[in-house]
């Protein structure tokens, strides 16, 4: 089996980190020998999972994620989790590889858990995100092979109650950026930003300004609308009455907002 190419000394500029993977050939394959001794070689595509997204409401921030998980063009799952809470004051929502991404989930749930009971104090909110940058670099190694990248949102508040909630989007080296309105991750995301971007800038009705319905609302209508264009994200499902997952983050805590409730609000837009 050939090797894996080498990045060489002449870097594209173009696309993000992904697609700098895709156009070196490090492609989201796992080769699978097919004879012994190997005459021919298939491969096998990872699981994926998309599309999640993140924005400022007046209350909080709202997370949602659909719940398809893909191998190639086939369909594996439609109840994926991909909204996670890590703890009362955090929720992580991951595109990519479930089961890289499931790890570190919960490897971040057990970290925060064990620091609060030993330091009887939760972790500060530079702390978590420190925590989810090098769990991501720590993947470096996955991501390179294209069989393991993750590419997540952190939503948290301050368990001191200095703060209001933030939104922090990474790239898969583990580079942290903190939004001021949306951050938006997977295979369904351009459709999501474009119209977000629409919204904060020119609708005379940021997201920022929205009521708790309202802005639970427009998730369920978004991602519906990425489903339109991209397979590999589920959007809302009519027939089996699958929804998004959708939740809340207040200063008080992480609210899930119930299937219920995602149901009667999308019927009523």
């Amino acid at each position: 089996m050939d090797p894996l190419p080498i990045i060489g000394d002449k870097w594209s500029l173009n696309g993000d980190f992904i697609s700098l993977l895709k156009e070196k050939g490090l492609t989201c394959t796992i080769p699978r020998v097919m004879d012994s001794p190997p005459k021919s070689l298939s491969t096998t595509p990872c699981i994926e999972s998309t599309t999640i997204l993140a924005f400022y409401y007046r209350d909080g921030v709202i997370v949602a994620g659909d719940r398809r998980a893909t191998a190639g063009n086939l369909v594996i799952h439609e109840r994926a989790e991909k909204v996670i809470s890590i703890d009362r004051n955090t929720i992580l929502a991951v595109a990519g590889t479930p089961a890289t991404a499931f790890e570190i989930a919960r490897v971040l749930q057990h970290s925060f858990e064990f620091y609060r009971r030993s330091q009887l104090q939760p972790l500060s909110v530079a702390a978590k995100v420190r925590m989810v940058s090098k769990l991501l670099k720590d993947n470096l190694a996955l991501s390179l092979q294209g069989i393991g990248i993750v590419i997540p949102l952190l939503a948290l508040s301050d368990p001191f109650g200095k703060e209001k909630p933030t939104i922090y989007f990474y790239d898969a080296l583990g580079a942290q950026f903190q939004t001021v309105d949306f951050a938006v991750s997977g295979s369904g995301s351009p459709a999501v930003r474009s119209i977000l971007q629409y919204i904060n800038r020119w609708s005379g009705k940021p997201t920022v300004e929205r009521e708790e319905e309202e802005s639970i609302q427009l998730a369920l209508q978004l991602l519906d609308i990425a489903a339109e264009s991209d397979t590999a994200t589920g959007g809302v499902n009519r027939r089996t009455k699958i929804y998004p997952q959708v939740k809340l983050l207040k200063e008080s805590g992480v609210v899930s907002v119930p299937e219920e409730k995602l149901e009667q609000l999308f019927k009523s837009t």
